[in-house]
């Protein structure tokens, strides 16, 4: 398939961005990176708020329109207990949450900051005020993880990323897979970082929680690209199987979103489109974003664009001259078709 510039495909809200720490009842450094869902009709952010630390809790927002009107908790609704679980030592940080239909419940997956480094763990609630902790499901360093809304063969399955410490490794996004939510295995690499000139290369991980579409489970990922002398996050689709979410349908070539903007440009890290979370409100996906780790803004793409977009992207991962070269470093690599 020849490779079709598309340009991005979301719209930034006019009025960006919607949520700065003034907006907060209470004194802090910075909010950004939320996870979103519909819940009781209404737009609920579950903002990360960092404090003049440098450690980071969990605050609710709401909104009936989604855009504006935002009615936030007067204190962190959900805060690092490092005495009952000391993973959470150095705060809890970037959720996604997923409503599980089996358990009426949502889980909400966040990464706690131990002593040993970032950690996926794992909360369940029924309001988004009372939270009941499962605890840690993977070991550091890893991060950027959610859930999807079922199983699989009687799994559930994990989106994550393990992040190497050796700078040389690539960063990639796994999918693993449980009984019960506690204990995790059948570890498998889903989405690979491309390496070169790529947007995507070299560190990848997981953005927005899946959702299911007619064609499958779409994500949203974001690629770190190193330049000297800074770094860019950039996003872009893959939809995966809905039976079997090893298996990647399609994945994007190019970025559908990245840093533009002074918001998203300048702050306390720059150039960074950070979404943790998206919904879907009639025709149009809205992605709730952090901006430079610093601001929460909202940008919102068409569905039907979106999927015909991701359906015009190639099956394999990669165009011919790239999967040559993986075909050629054969014994460097695993399954070269899937990443």
């Amino acid at each position: 398939m020849t490779w079709k510039n598309h340009g991005e495909l979301f719209v930034r809200y006019k009025r960006n961005p919607i949520l700065t720490v003034e907006d907060l009842p209470y004194q802090a450094n910075s909010v950004f990176n939320p996870a979103a869902a519909i819940v009781d009709g209404e737009t609920l952010l579950l903002m990360r708020v960092e404090d003049h630390r440098g450690f980071s809790h969990l605050t609710v927002a709401r909104s009936k329109n989604g855009i504006d009107g935002w009615e936030i908790d007067s204190k962190p609704t959900f805060f690092p207990d490092p005495v009952n679980y000391p993973e959470e030592i150095y705060g809890i940080e970037d959720p996604r949450i997923t409503y599980i239909d089996e358990l009426e419940k949502w889980a909400v997956v966040y990464t706690a900051f131990s002593d040993s480094g970032p950690l996926p763990a794992l909360a369940l609630t029924e309001d988004f005020r009372k939270f009941d902790r499962v605890g840690p499901t993977l070991p550091p360093d890893n991060k950027d993880a959610a859930l999807f809304p079922l199983r699989f063969n009687g799994k559930w399955a994990l989106l994550h990323r393990p992040a190497p410490t050796v700078h040389t490794h690539k960063a990639n996004i796994w999918v693993s897979f449980s009984t019960d939510m506690k204990a995790w295995g059948w570890h498998e690499v889903l989405l690979y970082a491309r390496e070169g000139g790529w947007w995507d290369a070299y560190k990848i991980g997981l953005s927005t929680q899946p959702i299911r579409t007619p064609e499958g489970w779409l994500i949203m990922y974001h690629g770190v690209r190193q330049t000297t002398p800074k770094i860019s996050y950039r996003l872009g689709l893959a939809l995966l199987d809905f039976e079997d979410p090893r298996k990647v349908l399609r994945r994007s070539e190019g970025w559908v979103f990245g840093p533009h903007e002074t918001y998203e440009r300048s702050g306390d890290v720059n150039d960074v489109v950070f979404p943790c979370g998206w919904v879907v409100v009639n025709d149009e996906i809205r992605i709730y974003y952090g901006g430079a780790d610093t601001s929460i803004s909202l940008a919102s793409a068409k569905m039907d664009d979106i999927m015909r977009y991701i359906l015009e992207c190639p099956e394999e991962q990669c165009p011919d001259e790239y999967c040559r070269f993986f075909e050629g470093h054969r014994e460097r690599y695993v399954s070269p078709k899937r990443g």
